[in-house]
């Protein structure tokens, strides 16, 4: 058996996620599942996690289901430390469950896979030159989110909509904000689900792309 690593910059198992993962890879593969925040309260997020201002803001599930913001300087030395648990356990391939930019994340033997490397490369092949719209889980996502698609030709345009309140009229608002400027949409954060696809694809009438579902069919093919 042959295992896969999946850390969530939230606290696992991510039982919104997991089952598109599930679906694609081979049953071979067993999903080894940890979090960030595991193990810690709501309180102690808010008092030690919480971003500083103009900070890169990152957004994520608790247990409960409800969702946190959290600053990627104040998770990524956590973040760094579950990458090496699960190297001491022996796994070999790790996925980051976030479309986040980490730099400077790193394994010392395992093989990280980071979605941020691998989307809008993948994302650029499929647009070609047609117009690329982006929808984000938090209003400050539209402008931070911008340098990881611009080395890649991408210029999208953004608009938000969050996959942890699953609020159709929300999704339904975005799709029509971006449908007529643009010619397809990502949904760029690991937490949207098929319904969150098929609200937007329903609304905008566009080609609607999942990246966890990318990232589950590309990691199938990796292992």
């Amino acid at each position: 058996m042959t295992k896969l690593g999946a850390i969530t910059i939230g606290q696992a198992p991510r039982k919104d996620v997991t089952p598109i993962l599930e679906d694609h890879l081979p049953p071979r593969v067993e999903l080894v599942q940890a979090g960030v925040l595991d193990g810690l309260t709501k309180d102690y997020i808010d008092a030690h996690l919480l971003p500083d201002r103009e900070a890169y803001t990152l957004t994520s599930r608790l247990s409960d289901g409800s969702s946190i913001v959290m600053g990627r300087s104040k998770i990524q030395p956590i973040l760094q430390k579950k990458i090496y648990d699960m190297e001491l356990e022996g796994i070999q391939n790790i996925l980051l469950l976030c479309t986040g930019v980490f730099p400077g994340l790193h394994a010392k033997n395992a093989y990280l896979i980071e979605p941020d490397h691998i989307i809008p490369p993948a994302v650029k092949a499929m647009v070609g030159g047609r117009r690329l719209g982006v929808i984000v889980p938090l209003e400050e996502q539209k402008t931070s989110l911008k340098p990881k698609y611009e080395p890649h030709g991408l210029y999208p345009e953004f608009a938000v909509a969050s996959p942890y309140i699953l609020d159709p009229e929300s999704f339904q608002a975005a799709a029509n904000e971006l449908k007529d400027k643009v010619d397809l949409i990502l949904l760029d954060c690991m937490g949207y689900t098929e319904k969150a696809r098929s609200l937007v694809a329903e609304a905008s009438g566009l080609p609607v792309i999942l990246s966890n579902a990318i990232m589950a069919k590309i990691v199938s093919e990796m292992i």
